[in-house]
Parts: structure tokens; C-alpha cells; sequence
């Protein structure tokens, strides 16, 4: 997995240009949140609009329902007075042979129908059927019960209804308008069986017009308890059936909402139902109510791209600065890896973190150059020393064959002395030359002094003392090549003494504070500060000076070892050589 992530995330995302890199950041950190925050603003409005719309729409249908159960409630008074009418019974249940009292009747049944007619203009038509065969029909207030009519929806309905008010719709035809129709049996204590029926005939539009304005844009239907549309804006839709047609059973619930397909869109429907049992259903297409949403959604995004676009142009424009100042650098580093440390043609990058890093890089640079070129002088005086070195010299078989030629002549005339300042002579040069190498051991170092100070003990004997205090723990490492003896013939050359007062000179070397400490103290007359600092610039041509040592050192071991001279006059000489533990 961790090579995977490595592979395809990791590299391929270092690889990218520093513009890439803050691009996809951007997209990643702010138009990715952005787009999210767009999506779940358009859901969450979308839910709350959802909601709001189902409580408005309860209310509308609940206000709907008031209304329609108000005017059921005066229709089913209005055909009580009838129903209970006793005059109205004995008229429709008398017997009439060739009476013309007949005539009373359809007086008062056309008097009452039309005082209830002029009460209630709602009604499109109001009449009785009856199937009293000795009553005339008028066939306007009165109608014979014809087998047409027993064929009827109606009829077979009114035989099952026990004397409730039944409700009927009639679609639109070319002929007439949707109607709506109220009936019941007529039937009271005295008369067992039913003397009639009792019809009114309302237009549906009466019936729709208390929905209505309730609309707004949505369409509301009066179903049944069967499912079956009494009253909706499409008159072609009256007399079928609402579940069939939205694929959707309504259930015991009283009242309710649901998801549904109407006229071929995503709908949302909301149902509540009438004390009589009748639904009123409304359904709002999903696009009307979603309209607010998308608008606002719309809004958001709008304002986002804008937002988006000026942010890609600041960073466009800041990825721009950094990139631009960080190709700076890498051509500075480019100059320098070719070994080019001229930074002075460079603009300024400004005092931020770049700007701070171009400045600590002209900086390195600076140094870096002047490093060089000290590390180039320090090798050309390295050289220079090395070539002192050499050209002091002198070819080793010359040498020796010359010293043993002075040593045979030394025996063959018993010179004792000669012979000794000889043999230590040539241990002296065996030693200093040591093949041609620079460095040697502190213990050779001290054998190579004890040789040239044995030739200056024969030479000035009785008027030059040396004493050694060596520590042995500091006699494996290693030091550069004639260390001691200049400073030992600087001591005997310069020092001023006498046979009465012979010169004292003491080596001793330690270890102090995990360094190596080499010291030549002298008891002579010592120096002045300017005898001193003459001394200091001794040239090579006068001999290993003090400088010559000093330079060496520092170059095999660094700045921080090196030679110190301390003197004053009338007092004597201290010379203190610092060198590393370092083994050959």
C-alpha cells in the first residue's frame, strides 16, 4: 500500500511544477469543498422547500376539505327537509284514480323544489323519481322509475345505500358539462319501503370551485372512498380511478404524502380525507417545487465561479511570483554548480522567505567564494613550505657518503669529537629527510632534536645546558617535520650568555586539556617586542623560522593549533607548540 501511495500519489505529485502543485491544492482544498457545499445547499433547500410545501399543501387540503364537508353539510340538510317532509310522503304515496287532486301535487312538489332551487343556486336541476304507478310524472319534478333508469349506476347504488346520501359524477360530454349528483332514497317511520328518490343535480364546476383558489399551481383531485375522481381541473379524468392512475394504493392512513409519476413527471402528492370518507389529493410536479432551489443553487454557483475565477487569477498571478523567484535560485545554483560565484548581477526578491533564502544564499555564496580562494592561497602556501622544505634539503647519498668520508677521517686521526658531531649529524638528516615526508611521530620528532642538540652540547660544551620533561603517552602521534629544532637554534643563536653563565633550555611536552602541548623554554636574556616581531617575519632564506612552523602546522592540523612565543627582556624565552592527538 505504502509503495502504491509512493508510486501513484507521492512522486507523480513532487514531480509537479510548484504552479501545478498550487493549482491542484486549490482545486482540491477549495473548489472540491465548494462544489460539495453547492450540492448539499441545493438538497438541504430542496428539503426544507419539500417540507414547507407538504405543510402548506395539509392546510390547503385541510381548508379544502372544511369548505366541501360545509357545502356537503347544507346539500345533506337541504334533502333532510325533504326527506322528512310528511305532506311530501302522503302525496307521492296516495292513490290517484282519475282525481284530478293530482294536480296539488305537482303544486307543492314544484313550490317546494323551486323554493329550495331559488335557497341554493348551487343546484343545476332538483326532481323525484317515483314508482308510484297511479301518480302522473310530469317528467320535470316528477320522473317514472323507467327501466333505463333502474340500469343506472345510480340506481343500483341507492338500492344499497339504507337511505344515505349517495354522490355521483358524470364526465363532460359534447352534449353537457361535468355534473355532479346527490341522491337518496326517500323513506320515513310510517312508510317502510321506499315511496322515491330524491335527486339534485349539481355542475362539477360548483364542486371544484371550493378547491380552486386553494390551487396554485397544483392539481387537486376529490376522490372516493373507491379511489374514484368526483372533482378535478381535467374534466376528461372525471369517474376514473386516481390510484390507477398515479400507480399508487392509498392505505388506512387518514392523511398522508407520497412519491409518485404524474403525466409522465416526478410528482409529490399530499391526501387527507373527508368525515365521509372521501380523499382530497393534491400533487405538485417535483420541478415547481424544486425551482427555488435550483434558482438559489444557480445563485451559489454563479457567485462561487466568480469567486472561484478571481481566485485562480491571484493564484495564478502568485504562483507566477514564486515560480519566477525560485527559477532565480536555481540559476543562481546552476552558476555556482559551474563554478561561476558572481551573484552581483541578481535582482532583489523581496524580504519574505524567499527573499530571505536568495539573501542567505548571496550570502553563502560570498563566503563559499571566499573560501575558495582562501583554501586556494592556504595549498599555494603549502606548496611554498613544501618547496622551502625541499630546496633545505640535500640529496641524502651525497650526504651520507660526505659524512662518512668526515667520519673515516675522524677514526683514522682518533678525533673522538668529530666523529660524535658527525654520527649525530647524519642521525639528524636521516631523520629530517624521513623519504620525503612531511609528517613523523612526536617520538621521532624528539629523537631527530636529541641528535641536532647532542652536535650543539660538543660544539658550546660547558656553556649550554638541555633538559627533557617528555610525557611518553604523547609520543605515538604525530606532528610536522622539525618542529623543535628551529626554535632550539633560535635559542643558541639569539640568546645572549657567556661561560659563567651558561645557557639553560628546557623541552618538555604534555598533554593539557586533550591537546598536545610542546614547549622550548629558555633562560637567556629574552627579547624585546620588536626584536620579537622581527623574529616572527624571519625569512626562509634565514633559516625554519617561526612563521615557517607556524604555517605548517596550522595547514596539516587547522587554524586553531599552531606556535605562541612569549618572551621579555632580561628574563628569557618560552616557545608552546599546540598540537592534536592525531596518530600518524
Amino acid at each position: 500500500m505504502r509503495q502504491l501511495y509512493r508510486k501513484y500519489i507521492y512522486l507523480p505529485f513532487v514531480d509537479l511544477s510548484f504552479r501545478s502543485k498550487l493549482f491542484l491544492v486549490f482545486v482540491l482544498v477549495t473548489i472540491i469543498p465548494m462544489m460539495l457545499l453547492v450540492y448539499f445547499s441545493y438538497e438541504l433547500t430542496k428539503s426544507k422547500l419539500t417540507e414547507q410545501i407538504y405543510i402548506n399543501m395539509m392546510s390547503s387540503t385541510a381548508q379544502i376539505n372544511k369548505n366541501l364537508e360545509n357545502k356537503l353539510d347544507s346539500y345533506e340538510h337541504i334533502s333532510a327537509s325533504i326527506y322528512l317532509d310528511d305532506r311530501l310522503a302522503s302525496y307521492l304515496t296516495a292513490e290517484y284514480v282519475d282525481d284530478p287532486s293530482y294536480l296539488d301535487v305537482y303544486k307543492y312538489i314544484g313550490n317546494r323544489i323551486d323554493t329550495v332551487m331559488a335557497a341554493y343556486p348551487d343546484f343545476d336541476s332538483a326532481f323525484i323519481y317515483s314508482d308510484n304507478p297511479s301518480l302522473p310524472k310530469d317528467n320535470y319534478y316528477i320522473k317514472p322509475v323507467t327501466p333505463e333508469v333502474q340500469d343506472t349506476e345510480l340506481y343500483k347504488q341507492l338500492q344499497q345505500s339504507h337511505g344515505n346520501i349517495i354522490y355521483l359524477t358524470s364526465p363532460q360530454s359534447e352534449d353537457s358539462p361535468a355534473m355532479f349528483t346527490l341522491a337518496r332514497l326517500l323513506n320515513n317511520n310510517r312508510n317502510q319501503y321506499p315511496y322515491g328518490t330524491l335527486v339534485f343535480s349539481v355542475s362539477e364546476s360548483v364542486i371544484y370551485s371550493l378547491m380552486e383558489k386553494e390551487a396554485g399551481g397544483k392539481d387537486i383531485f376529490i376522490i372516493n372512498d373507491e379511489g374514484i375522481i368526483l372533482s378535478s381541473a381535467d374534466k376528461q379524468l372525471l369517474d376514473t380511478s386516481l390510484p390507477g392512475l398515479l400507480n399508487h394504493k392509498f392505505e388506512g392512513e387518514a392523511s398522508g404524502r407520497f412519491d409518485t409519476t404524474y403525466q409522465g413527471v416526478k410528482a409529490f402528492a399530499v391526501y387527507n380525507t373527508l368525515a365521509n370518507g372521501w380523499k382530497t389529493v393534491s400533487i405538485v410536479p417535483y420541478e415547481s417545487i424544486i425551482k427555488d432551489a435550483k434558482s438559489l443553487s444557480q445563485l451559489i454557483i454563479k457567485i462561487s465561479l466568480a469567486f472561484i475565477g478571481v481566485a485562480l487569477l491571484l493564484i495564478y498571478i502568485t504562483a507566477s511570483l514564486f515560480s519566477n523567484r525560485i527559477r532565480i535560485l536555481i540559476r543562481m545554483v546552476r552558476r555556482i554548480e559551474r563554478g561561476d560565484f558572481n551573484t552581483a548581477r541578481e535582482e532583489q526578491l523581496g524580504n519574505d522567505e524567499i527573499g530571505q533564502l536568495h539573501f542567505a544564499f548571496n550570502q553563502m555564496t560570498g563566503r563559499l567564494s571566499g573560501l575558495i580562494t582562501e583554501v586556494s592561497r592556504k595549498e599555494l602556501l603549502g606548496k611554498e613550505a613544501e618547496l622551502d622544505l625541499l630546496q633545505a634539503q640535500i640529496n641524502p647519498h651525497f650526504l651520507y657518503n660526505t659524512l662518512g668520508s668526515i667520519s673515516s677521517l675522524a677514526v683514522k686521526h682518533q678525533d673522538s669529537q668529530i666523529q660524535d658531531m658527525v654520527q649525530n649529524l647524519a642521525k639528524f638528516y636521516r631523520i629530517s629527510l624521513n623519504k620525503g615526508k612531511s609528517i613523523l611521530t612526536i617520538n621521532e620528532e624528539i629523537r631527530l632534536t636529541r641528535s641536532y642538540n647532542a652536535i650543539q652540547l660538543i660544539r658550546f660544551k660547558g656553556q649550554l645546558n638541555i633538559t627533557y620533561t617528555i610525557d611518553e603517552a604523547i609520543l605515538p602521534y604525530s606532528t610536522v617535520k622539525l618542529t623543535l629544532q628551529p626554535f632550539i637554534e633560535n635559542s643558541v643563536i639569539h640568546a645572549s650568555w657567556n661561560q659563567d653563565n651558561p645557557l639553560n633550555i628546557h623541552i618538555r611536552g604534555i598533554i593539557q586539556d586533550n591537546d598536545i602541548i610542546l614547549s622550548v623554554i629558555d633562560d637567556g636574556m629574552g627579547m624585546s617586542r620588536e626584536t620579537l616581531q622581527t623574529l616572527l617575519g624571519e625569512k626562509p632564506g634565514r633559516g625554519y623560522g617561526i612563521m615557517n612552523v607556524d604555517r605548517r602546522i596550522k595547514l596539516k592540523f587547522g587554524e586553531y593549533y599552531g606556535v605562541k612565543v612569549y618572551s621579555r627582556l632580561g628574563i628569557g624565552t618560552a616557545v608552546q607548540i599546540r598540537l592534536p592527538q592525531k596518530a600518524v
